[in-house]
This record gives C-alpha cells, structure tokens and sequence, in this order.
C-alpha cells in the first residue's frame, strides 16, 4: 500500500490532535468526580475512532500507535507506555470488529472500544504486577467506559456528521 503526502500529513495532523487532547485531558482531575485511580475521558480517542471511520484501520492503528509512543516520551513516563499500547491495540481490534457489523452505531463502537482499552489496561497491570488481585478493579472500570465510550461516540458522531461532505481519504 503506496501512502500518499497528503495521507502522511493527514495522520500526522491526527497524531498531534490526539496527544493535544491527552494532554489537556490530564489537565483536568476526573478523579474529583469519578473516585477511581487511573480513570480518564479518553478525548483522544476520538481522533481514533474518526480515524477508523474516515481513513481505515490502517491508519488509525498507526496514529493510535504513535499517540502511545509520543504521549509516553513526552511525559516522560516509560512504564506507562505499556498500558497505553495494550489498552489501544485492544480498543483498536474490537472497533475494527464491531466496527464491521450491521447497524451497530459509532456509539456502540466506541463503547466497545473504551470496555477494550480497560481489558487491555488490566492486562498489562496483570503483567506489570504478577498478581490477579487488580482484576477486582475490573468491573469498575468497565461500568465507567460506558460512559466515557459513549461521550466519545457522542462527539465523533458529531464530527463525522459535521465532516460527512469532506473527502479526507484518496
């Protein structure tokens, strides 16, 4: 597959809109609200799930790849590099698949894909920590990623319906 200029600055623009949102999300303490450690909105998965939709799980999987790697480095923060990478390239799959069903919205998508981020967080805490006692915080995260799946289904809603007449791809 041949990646044209404008598809390379496309993603790039992608990437650096999601590790925007990244940052300006952890400028805001959800924890106040949400008492649950670790517990974000996931605003740049917007940027995901849009990408899905509009470009492909091709270049979606690279933006999400590169938002984990940038996002890490530039917080300085390795050992987090892993949750990002597992909670995405979870998210990423089960979107791709439900992604593929009939009549199933972007809101159901992005739910999925928020339960898949939590599943694939939890792994790598299972990794990171030897140890099954994490899995008790599971169906915690999995009653929020209801609702921080569905406000990122909301507003990607809203941009693919505002975007619907822009032809972003080819």
């Amino acid at each position: 597959m041949k990646i044209t200029t404008r598809q390379l600055a496309l993603c790039a623009v992608l990437t650096a809109l999601a590790l925007g949102l990244s940052t300006l999300e952890n400028l805001f303490p959800v924890t106040l609200v949400i008492p649950l450690p670790g517990v974000k909105l996931g605003l740049a998965n917007i940027v995901t799930v849009f990408a899905l939709y509009q470009l492909g799980p091709l270049p979606a999987l690279c933006i999400l790849a590169a938002r984990c790697l940038l996002g890490s480095l530039f917080a300085g923060n390795a050992s987090a590099l892993l949750f990002s990478l597992l909670g995405g390239t979870l998210a990423m799959l089960v979107m791709l698949a439900l992604s593929r069903l009939p009549g199933l919205s972007v809101y159901g998508v992005s739910i999925g894909g928020a339960a898949g981020h939590n599943i694939g967080q939890m792994a790598a805490a299972l990794i990171t920590l030897g140890n099954t006692a994490v899995l008790g915080y599971l169906p915690f995260l999995l009653a929020v990623s209801l609702f921080t799946g569905a406000l990122t289904g909301f507003v990607s809603a809203l941009l693919l319906r505002a975007i619907s007449h822009v032809k972003l791809s080819h």
